[in-house]
Order: C-alpha cells, then sequence, then structure tokens
C-alpha cells in the first residue's frame, strides 16, 4: 500500500507534498545483466564483474538508465490516485546521473510533489525525485517526473 493514496478530486491540493521514502531495493548483477539484454548496452562496467574490479568505480555498476527505470516501482509504493479512469507517467523535465549505483548497492525514492495543474481532462503533477543509495551521501539519481491523471 502506498505511503499516500488521495481521491482524484484532491490532487490539486497536494502541491508541496512530501511522499516520504520507498523501501530500499538491492541492485543485483542479473538485473544489470537482463537490462543489458532489453537495451543492448552490454559495456564491460555493467556485466563484467571480473574486469570491473579493476574498472573507475572497483565493481560493476548498474546502467544510469536501470537506476532511472526503478522511479515507477518505487514511485509506487509512494503515491496513488484513486477515482482516476487513467493513470500515465507523462515525462521527465531534468534528470541527472549524480553518482554510480555498484552491483550489490540498496537503493530507494525519497519524492516530493513539487507543482500541480489542470490540463484537459485531468491533473498533472511534477514530482521532484531523488534516488539514494544506502550508506553514500551523494544520491545516484535526481529527476523531476511528470504524472497526468484523468478524470
Amino acid at each position: 500500500m502506498p505511503n499516500l493514496v488521495v481521491d482524484f478530486d484532491k490532487v490539486l491540493t497536494l502541491a508541496g507534498t512530501d511522499l516520504g521514502y520507498s523501501e530500499y531495493r538491492e541492485i543485483t548483477q542479473e538485473q544489470v545483466n537482463l537490462f543489458a539484454d532489453a537495451t543492448s548496452d552490454h559495456q564491460w562496467i555493467h556485466v563484467d564483474p571480473e574486469r570491473a574490479k579493476d574498472g573507475p568505480f572497483g565493481a560493476p555498476i548498474a546502467h544510469g538508465f536501470l537506476t532511472l527505470s526503478l522511479l515507477i516501482p518505487l514511485w509506487s509504493e509512494l503515491f496513488d490516485v484513486e477515482g482516476a479512469s487513467a493513470k500515465v507517467n507523462y515525462g521527465l523535465d531534468r534528470v541527472r546521473f549524480t553518482s554510480p549505483v555498484k552491483v550489490g548497492s540498496r537503493v530507494r525514492l525519497q519524492a516530493t510533489i513539487a507543482e500541480v495543474s489542470e490540463v484537459k481532462g485531468g491533473v498533472q503533477i511534477k514530482v521532484a525525485n531523488t534516488i539514494e543509495i544506502e550508506g553514500q551521501e551523494r544520491p545516484a539519481v535526481v529527476a523531476e517526473f511528470l504524472a497526468r491523471f484523468y478524470s
């Protein structure tokens, strides 16, 4: 169950709402390998643990876009809207990959609803997201995510 569940007619009142934190999720080598297969990005810093030990990060790292894609499952732990006929991932305004995520690390999402606006047939929210790496000061990803909810 998400941290916050609201009725569709309340979404316009949510600007500035801190959604808190998701649970931590471990990044596994299997997950990285599957992402590499799905995207045809088999760079050795991701998929060759032996070679990556001697690389710039001392271990294999997750693809930046793999870490970014975790926004969706982590986001589902934080927020939901009841009474919407459709829920759409509308896009991203700003994304920065600020720190590599080593395989075996655990990440979580912190999110705040930054803006809310009406759109034809519904409501759009802009969410300020930070994907944190457990035990590290610098986050993995900072992104502004746009979602739309239609009546």
